[in-house]
C-alpha cells in the first residue's frame, strides 16, 4: 500500500481538523491557570497569542502549500535543513502532538469526572472520594486515548465533525449567556472586575502568555496531514486562518465575561481561579447561567476535549508515518492496516501517551509543557519558511505569507522568545524537553542515521528540487583523458548532477616535465610539454563537443601537475566536489588498480569509476545488476546512483546475493530479509531480489549478461585489497559496462597514501 493516504478531505474536512483540535480544549483547560497567573490580563495574553498564532499560521499556509505532504513541520524541515537537524525537528513535533494529546486526554477526563460528581450531587447521591483522584484521572484518560485509537485504526479521520457541530453550538450559547449577564450588570462592574489589570505583574503576564499559547494551537495539525487535503493551494490556508479565527471569535469574548460575570461579589477572577483552576469557567457559567450554564462547560469541556484528543492522534500517527517513510523512525511504522490508517505509528503514539499520562497525571503540567515544545515547533517554522522562499523558484500554486520576511522573523522572534521565558520560568517543562532530545540524538545515532542517511539520498536524487532547496549544489568532477569514454561518462554525471541543480567539471591534466639533476639539459629527457598540452586541448575540445551534442553544459578546467592521479584529488578538495567519476579502459590492470585504490584513499568524496564499451551512454541502461554482500560502506552512494539513474525513467534494478554452495535455508531467508531491506531503502521497494548458491564471479557473470550496466562497490579494509582480484576477475569475463562505487565514509578506512601507488 502507499504511504500516503489519499486527497479525502476537502475545506470543511480540514478546518474541521483544526477547530476540533483548537476550540475549547485549551481554553477550558488553561484559562483558570492563566488567571491565576496574571489575573484579567490573560485576556490580552490570549489576544497577543491570537496575533502570534495568525502570523504563524500563514508561515504554515505557505509550507503547506510549497510542500504539501503530510507530517507537518517535519516533512517541511526534511526539504529545507539536514537529514540530522530534520530529525530533531520531526522529533520534537512528534513530542508536541503527543504531549497536547496528554493534555487533552487529562482534560477530558477531569470534565468527565466533574460531571460523574455533579451528577451525584444532583440526585443526592455521593460518590467514593477516589473518583476525583490522581489514578481515576488517569485511568479515564488512558481509556479515552485506547478509544480514539481504536477509531483511528478503523479508518476514522478528521476532528469529528458532528462532535465540532454540537462544541460550537453549546460554545455560542455560553457566549450569549455571558453577554446577556453582562449588560444586565451594567458597565458599573467591568471596571471593578478589571482592576487590577496585571494582577500578577509583569512577570505573571508573560507566564500566562507563555502557558495559553497551547489553547491556539491546532491549526498546524492541519499542515501534518496536509498529504490528505484536497487542492492544498486554496484550502490549507482557508482552513487554518478559518479555524483559529472561530476559536478567536469565541475565546476573547467568553474570557471576558467570565473575568467580569463569573465571580461572586467581592471576589476577583484570580481568587476564584486559584480556588479551582480547572473548573472556573464551569462555575463562571453557573454564576451567570445556574446549573444548567455548568452542565454546559461540562459537556463542551468534554466534546472538546475529545475532539482535540483525537486530532492530535492523528497528527501525531501521520508525523511518526513520515518519519518512518524517511527511515528517520524504525520503517513499520509506516505500514497501514486494510482501512488505510498507519496503524503501527498510531499504536505507537498511544503508547507513548499512554505512559506520559500515567507518569504525569496532572492537567496545568502537561499544558505547560505543549506549550513550550509548539513554541520552539513554531519558531522552527518560521525559520524554514524563510530559508524556502528564498532557496525556491516562484510558483503560481504557493501562498505566500505577506510582508516578507518581516511577518515570519517577527512571529519567529516571538515564539522563541515566549518559549525560552517558559522553560526558564516553568523549569520542569524545560527539563522534560531536554530528557526527550537527548533520548532523540541517542536513538538517532545508535539506530536510525545509517538507514536514514540511504534513503534520504536516494531522495535527494529522486527529487533534485531537494538540493535547491537544501541550499546544495553538487559538483561532479569528471577528469577527461580519452575522448573515447567522454560521452558515456557526461551522461553519468548529468544524472548525477542535474542541470539547474547540479554542476559538472571537466577536468584536464597536463603531465609537467620532470625534474632533471642539476646541470642537465631538460631538453634531453625526451618529454615534449607544448605536445601534452596539445593532446590536452584535443581531449578536452573533443569532450566539449559531446557535452554540446547530447545537451550538456559543464566547466572546464585544465591544471599542470607532475602526475595526474594526486592532482585530480587536490582538485576535488580544492572544489569541494561531491563525487569524482572516472572513465578506465582497463580493470585488470594491476598499476591503474593500485593508483585507483590510493585515490580511493585519499578523496574525501565519492569516487565512482566506469568501464565501458566505445559509445556506451547510460541512456541505454536499461536493466542494472545490483551485487551485494553483507557489508556495506558504499549504500549511500549507490542508493543516490540508482535513484539518479531511475529518475527520468524507470528501469529494472536487480539486487543479487551470492551465497555459498552448501548455504542453509535458514541463512538463504536471512540474506533475503537483508537484501530486501536494502531495496526497500535504495529503490522504495521497487527493486528485484535474487538469491542465488555457487561461485560469485561466475553468477554475477551469467546474470551481468544479461544487463546493461553491472554496479559493484569498492572498499578498503586496513591493508587488504578489496578491489583488485574480485572486479578483475569480473571484468575479465564480462565485456559489458561496469561501474564501480566508493562512498566517502568507506574510504576512510585506506591506509594507502595518494603516492604510495605510483
Amino acid at each position: 500500500m502507499s504511504s500516503e493516504s489519499p486527497r479525502h478531505l476537502g475545506l470543511v474536512g480540514a478546518t474541521a481538523i483544526g477547530v476540533g483540535a483548537i476550540v475549547g480544549g485549551g481554553i477550558l483547560a488553561i484559562a483558570g491557570p492563566a488567571f491565576v497567573l496574571s489575573g484579567p490580563s490573560a485576556i490580552l495574553a490570549f489576544v497577543i497569542n491570537g496575533i502570534i498564532a495568525w502570523i504563524t499560521a500563514l508561515s504554515f499556509a505557505e509550507l503547506g502549500t510549497r510542500f504539501p505532504e503530510s507530517g507537518g513541520t517535519y516533512a517541511f524541515a526534511r526539504r529545507v535543513l539536514s537529514l540530522r537537524a530534520a530529525f530533531m525537528v520531526g522529533w520534537v513535533v512528534w513530542f508536541a502532538s503527543i504531549v497536547a494529546a496528554v493534555l487533552y486526554a487529562l482534560g477530558f477526563a477531569a470534565f468527565l469526572l466533574a460531571a460523574s460528581v455533579e451528577g451525584g450531587r444532583l440526585f443526592e447521591t455521593t460518590l467514593p472520594t477516589w473518583i476525583s483522584g490522581r489514578w481515576s484521572l488517569a485511568l479515564v484518560a488512558t481509556g479515552a486515548t485506547l478509544f480514539f485509537t481504536l477509531g483511528l485504526l478503523r479508518g476514522t479521520r478528521g476532528g469529528g465533525t458532528w462532535i465540532n457541530a454540537i462544541k460550537l453550538v453549546v460554545f455560542a450559547a455560553l457566549v450569549l449567556g455571558g453577554a446577556v449577564a453582562v449588560f444586565r450588570g451594567g458597565a458599573d462592574q467591568i471596571a471593578p472586575a478589571m482592576t487590577p489589570f496585571f494582577a500578577g505583574g509583569f512577570q505573571g503576564f508573560a507566564a500566562a502568555t507563555g502557558l495559553t499559547f497551547i489553547a491556539l494551537q491546532g491549526f498546524d495539525l492541519i499542515a501534518a496531514v496536509g498529504g490528505e487535503v484536497r487542492d492544498p493551494r486554496r484550502n490549507l490556508p482557508r482552513a487554518m486562518v478559518l479555524s483559529l479565527a472561530i476559536a478567536v471569535l469565541i475565546y476573547i469574548p467568553l474570557l471576558f465575561e467570565v473575568s467580569v460575570a463569573g465571580t461572586a461579589p467581592g471576589v476577583s477572577i484570580q481568587e476564584a481561579s486559584a480556588a479551582g483552576p480547572s473548573t472556573v469557567v464551569a462555575e463562571a457559567a453557573r454564576m451567570f447561567l445556574g446549573i444548567g450554564g455548568y452542565w454546559l462547560v461540562l459537556i463542551a469541556g468534554s466534546l472538546a476535549m475529545a475532539s482535540a484528543l483525537q486530532a492530535n492522534l492523528l497528527a501525531s500517527s501521520r508525523v511518526a508515518q513520515a518519519m518512518a517513510r524517511d527511515r528517520t523512525l524504525p520503517g513499520r511504522l509506516e505500514r497501514h492496516n486494510q482501512a488505510g490508517a498507519p496503524a503501527a505509528a498510531s499504536l505507537a503514539t498511544a503508547a507513548i501517551v499512554v505512559g506520559i499520562t500515567l507518569a504525569v497525571g496532572e492537567v496545568a503540567a502537561a499544558g505547560a509543557a505543549a506549550s513550550l515544545v509548539f513554541l520552539v515547533t513554531f519558531s522552527l517554522a518560521h525559520l524554514v519558511t524563510i530559508l524556502a522562499r528564498r532557496r525556491s523558484t516562484p510558483r503560481d500554486d504557493v501562498f505566500l505569507v505577506p510582508w516578507f520576511p518581516v511577518l515570519p522573523i517577527i512571529g519567529g522572534i516571538a515564539c522563541i522568545g515566549l518559549s525560552i521565558y517558559q522553560a526558564l520560568s516553568v523549569t520542569s517543562a524545560g527539563m522534560v524537553i531536554g530528557i526527550w532530545m537527548a533520548i532523540g540524538s541517542a536513538l538517532y545515532i545508535s539506530m536510525f542515521a545509517e538507514r536514514a542517511q540511504i534513503r534520504d539520498a536516494a531522495a535527494e536524487a529522486s527529487d533534485p528540487h531537494m538540493l535547491r532547496t537544501r541550499g546544495r549544489s553538487p559538483l561532479v568532477l569528471v577528469p577527461v583523458a580519452n575522448p573515447d569514454t567522454a560521452g558515456g561518462l557526461l551522461t553519468l554525471a548529468q544524472a548525477l548532477a542535474p542541470p539547474q541543480f547540479g554542476r559538472v567539471l571537466l577536468l584536464s591534466v597536463v603531465r609537467s616535465a620532470p625534474e632533471t639533476p642539476a646541470g642537465e639539459d631538460p631538453s634531453q629527457i625526451g618529454y615534449d610539454l607544448e605536445e601534452a598540452v596539445s593532446r590536452t586541448q584535443q581531449a578536452l575540445f573533443s569532450a566539449l563537443v559531446n557535452s554540446s551534442k547530447i545537451g550538456i553544459s559543464p566547466e572546464a578546467l585544465v591544471t599542470i601537475a607532475p602526475e595526474p592521479w594526486p592532482e585530480i584529488v587536490r582538485v576535488s578538495r580544492n572544489h569541494g566536489c561531491m563525487s569524482i567519476l572516472l572513465g578506465l579502459g582497463d580493470l585488470t590492470d594491476e598499476i591503474q588498480i593500485k593508483k585507483l585504490e590510493a585515490l580511493v584513499g585519499a578523496a574525501n568524496c565519492d569516487v565512482l569509476v566506469l568501464r565501458a564499451p566505445k559509445g556506451w551512454s547510460v541512456d541505454r541502461a536499461e536493466r542494472i545488476l545490483v551485487p551485494i554482500s553483507r557489508r556495506g560502506g558504499h549504500d549511500i552512494v549507490r542508493a543516490r546512483l540508482l535513484s539518479s539513474l531511475d529518475r527520468s525513467r524507470k528501469r529494472s534494478i536487480r539486487y543479487l546475493r551470492v551465497l555459498p554452495t552448501g548455504a542453509s535455508e535458514e541463512a538463504e531467508q536471512v540474506a533475503r530479509r537483508l537484501v530486501q531491506k536494502v531495496v526497500d531503502d535504495e529503490t522504495n521497494g521497487t527493486g528485484e531480489t535474487l538469491i542465488e548458491r555457487g561461485d560469485p564471479i561466475q553468477i554475477i557473470t551469467a546474470r551481468a549478461a544479461e544487463s546493461d550496466l553491472l554496479v559493484l562497490g569498492f572498499q578498503r579494509a586496513g591493508a587488504r585489497r578489496a578491489l583488485g582480484d574480485f572486479v578483475s576477475g569480473l571484468a575479465a569475463k564480462h565485456e559489458g559496462a561496469i561501474l564501480v562505487i566508493s562512498h566517502r565514509d568507506s574510504s576512510r578506512h585506506s591506509v594507502l597514501s595518494i603516492d604510495s601507488a605510483r
